[in-house]
């Protein structure tokens, strides 16, 4: 018999592969990133539209009315609507449902104007509320007018319907498909259009390998977490990471690219985190840090690789750099955003980024942040080394850095985990035993031959506070001594099977004189003989 795990696998498998089934089916000529904001944008649509209905079915449960029943009494419509931006923040009214406007394709009474009309709703039912901020402009990555959807309205329309029809077949919200497995294929969707989009991937993705082990950092030993942070949050999936491993109970995260901040406020409102629960803000972390004033229990970053940045001197002057003295060079902003965390981190919280491997070595200005985290600081807990090509957009190696504030030690341990991983056709994948040594290597401090090391203050200082994993893991593989006596004599060996071998070539030949055929192959081997 199939357990309820396996039932649910086995729907979410399915599922996921329709998905990304209707995806390439319909999306023809259009780049896979263009149709991801349309696709993606009608799976939000419905699950909005279906949790609305939940919603409504629920409180028009007692009064055995329908909601077109309730919509049509001016005094009822009112008390619903206000209800329903209090518990989910937004409503639809009923002829802009999803299931009302695929009634509508059905009987041929559809047009895009339509839907377009629909999103523009779920927006100004919002205005003015405290879910405003959340819901604003979530739509507007998908431009119903573009020509790329067609040439004319016509045309647009059957493409759009053709999606919202085949979108229509599947099991979202009402069947015994938990709300997670939703938002989890959502979220597959967005890997793999990720796998597709080159090197604009890493803005929204990151791999769910690298997401599970920084997310089981931050919460070791923890189950409940005031805050959690992430100031370059892409599509939120390092964000929803934590909240399976600890109740979180608000979520914060700033991100730059406009299209990727509206599929992060759509992923959190699919994984049903209430609007409450979350502030996710767009703008540059950097130089317009959306939460000046916040402390956080735990912060996850994939930041974008030695971004540039303006590094202008006036940031001397901000509490988050001031204390340094340096700046991270314009050109490679890693520590910057170190430094941001850094002052966003509560005293008894963890932080874990991942960066390139130059934020281990390299000098100038980064040298002297590097120094200060460590001895003056001693905020540096761990730095783990991970394979080359396991992230989307790039096949650089890469490592996590771990900061705690409030450390019982000054060691740092160091993991080199560069060769754990599975090689793939297009890139390398860490298994789930990989990331496991790595998470019981952290966690218990060990020292493993050639994997795992820990430095004391001492050894990083000889080393003048450069963090290059080779000069503390030493991986290098002594070759076994070569034997000069054995060679020799198997060289003789060698030679003697050769002579044999010549010797017995050539008797074969003198049986064959005489013979024409015989002649030209002598004469053949002759000639080989003679190169």
């Amino acid at each position: 018999m199939m357990t309820v795990t396996e039932k649910q696998r086995q729907q979410q498998a399915e599922l996921q592969k329709k998905l990304w089934s209707i995806a390439n089916d319909l999306r023809g000529n259009m780049d896979a990133s263009e149709f991801r904001n349309y696709i993606l944008g009608l799976i939000f649509y419905r699950f909005l539209s279906e949790k609305m209905e939940e919603e409504v079915e629920g409180l028009l449960k007692e009064d055995k009315l329908t909601f077109d029943q309730a919509w049509m009494d001016q005094e009822l419509r009112e008390a619903l609507s206000e209800e329903l931006i209090t518990r989910i923040g937004y409503f639809i009214e009923p002829e802009f449902l999803y299931s009302s406007l695929v009634s509508d394709i059905e009987a041929g009474k559809f047009d895009i104007e339509q839907l377009s009309k629909a999103i523009n709703k779920v927006e100004e039912s919002t205005l003015g509320t405290t879910s405003e901020d959340d819901f604003v402009h979530l739509f507007s990555d998908m431009d119903l007018t573009s020509n790329r959807l067609g040439n004319n309205v016509s045309n647009r329309t059957k493409l759009i319907s053709k999606v919202m029809l085949n979108l229509a077949d599947l099991p979202f919200v009402h069947s015994d498909m938990e709300i997670d497995m939703l938002g989890d294929a959502y979220e597959y969707m967005i890997g793999q259009f990720a796998a597709t989009a080159g090197k604009k991937a890493g803005e929204f993705y990151t791999p769910q390998q690298v997401s599970k082990l920084l997310a089981e950092i931050v919460t070791t030993d923890k189950e409940d977490l005031r805050s959690v942070y992430d100031p370059t949050c892409g599509s939120g999936s390092l964000l929803l990471r934590v909240g399976r491993l600890a109740h979180v109970r608000h979520y914060y995260g700033q991100e730059y690219n406009s299209t990727t901040y509206n599929l992060a406020r759509m992923n959190m409102l699919l994984h049903d985190v209430n609007f409450k629960a979350f502030s996710i803000e767009n703008g540059d972390t950097l130089e317009e840090p959306a939460f000046p004033d916040e402390k956080f229990d735990a912060i996850v970053a994939n930041p974008p690789y030695s971004a540039k940045w303006s590094a202008d001197p006036s940031f001397l002057e901000d509490e988050r750099f001031s204390n340094y003295g340096k700046l991270a060079p314009k050109s490679k902003a890693d520590f910057a955003f170190v430094q941001h965390m850094i002052h966003h981190l509560d005293d008894e919280g963890t932080m874990a980024v991942v960066l390139p491997h130059g934020v281990l070595f390299r000098g100038a200005a980064e040298g002297v942040i590097r120094k200060y985290l460590i001895e003056e600081k001693n905020y540096l807990d761990a730095i783990i080394g991970l394979p080359a090509n396991i992230f989307f957009g790039t096949s650089i190696p890469t490592t996590i850095l771990v900061f705690k504030k409030s450390r019982q030690t000054e060691n740092v341990l160091f993991i080199d985990a560069s060769q754990s991983f599975e090689k793939g056709k297009n890139q390398n994948h860490m298994s789930d035993e990989d990331v496991d040594k790595i998470l019981e290597t952290y966690r218990n401090r060990e020292v493993i031959d050639k994997y795992s090391y820990v430095a004391t203050r001492e050894e990083i200082e000889e080393n003048e506070y450069n963090l290059n994993i080779p000069r503390y893991v030493d991986t290098f593989e002594e070759e076994e001594p070569v034997d000069i006596k054995a060679l020799h004599e198997e060289i003789k060996e060698i030679n003697k099977e050769i002579a044999e071998a010549e010797a017995s070539l050539l008797e074969m030949l003198d049986e064959l004189e005489g013979d024409e055929d015989g002649m030209a192959l002598i004469e053949a081997t002759k000639e080989v003989f003679r190169r």
